[in-house]
């Protein structure tokens, strides 16, 4: 091969490579910032083919999907100074490209700031709450609050955080039976606080009722006395009234009913045959 050849051969193959390295292409799953000498000079959101100045320009790409970011796992001091080891994770995208290249470069920058801001409203909120209410429930409001303050402060680096939650939430080990041990004693005091309590409202109740029971009583017999009162002068009334219109047949009628209570079986009586008792018995 002749030395033009091979100089025609060469030229092809420098522009292959020249106009190789014009052309950049953008996939829809992503979007591109072109640099050049380290300054960024435009952002590309849309998919497509693309063309720089070859050696001189640069182009950085960040993915435009919803990214998964697993923390390590971290200690927070809660509000009632108990350790937590907590493990968490968040979703997140990037926004703006050119806003994250300016601040972070990027995704691993960006990733190294969602963990700075994370971590920080986590161990804020975290440390507002006793023990007891991040594990009995108060977890996802806690979670709510941390995720809408870190996309808050995520936003100046072009990042949108979409959710942070709590994988795990434990104690240290070497603290872990001691703080069981006081939470098992707190909620025994608490249980005792409750028994007591109601002990104080059931003799609260036992009371009133017994007062209640006894004004009741009081009121039923005065009505008793009142009706026996009553029926005892419509009694005498009507004993009254049948005594006036034939004395003689009440006082016959009142003895008999007399005898016959007095007279039982086997009764023995001794008196005289004077006696007014026994008038009615006497042969004329």
């Amino acid at each position: 091969m002749s030395n033009r050849a091979l100089g025609y051969l060469a030229v092809g193959v420098a522009l292959f490579i020249l106009m190789g390295s014009a052309f950049f292409i953008v996939d829809q799953t992503k979007s591109a910032i072109v640099i050049e000498l380290g300054k960024p000079v435009r952002t590309i959101k849309s998919p497509g083919l693309y063309v720089k100045v070859p050696f001189i320009q640069d182009v950085i790409f960040f993915d435009n999907r919803l990214l998964h970011y697993e923390a390590q796992k971290r200690e927070v001091i809660t509000k009632d100074k108990k350790t937590l080891v907590v493990d968490n994770f968040a979703k997140w995208r990037v926004v703006d490209p050119l806003k994250v290249y300016q601040s972070v470069r990027d995704e691993h920058g960006a990733q190294s700031r969602l963990d700075d801001i994370i971590y920080s409203e986590l161990r804020v909120d975290l440390g507002t709450k006793d023990l007891s209410e991040i594990v009995s429930g108060a977890r996802s409001e806690i979670m709510d609050i941390v995720t809408k303050a870190s996309t808050r402060k995520s936003a100046e680096y072009g990042l949108e955080i979409i959710d942070v939650r709590i994988k795990r939430a434990d104690l240290p080990p070497e603290n872990e039976k001691a703080v069981y041990a006081r939470m098992q004693a707190e909620r025994e005091r608490e249980a005792k606080r409750y028994r007591s309590g109601g002990e104080e409202e059931a003799q609260k109740i036992r009371s009133g009722s017994e007062k209640e029971r006894e004004i009741l009583l009081a009121e039923a017999y005065k009505t008793a006395q009142e009706l026996m009162g009553k029926g005892d002068a419509t009694a005498f009334k009507t004993y009254a009234d049948a005594y006036s219109q034939d004395p003689g047949f009440f006082e016959f009628t009142r003895s008999m009913e007399a005898y016959k209570k007095a007279f039982t079986k086997d009764t023995v009586i001794l008196t005289g045959t004077d006696t007014e008792f026994l008038k009615y018995l006497k042969r004329d």
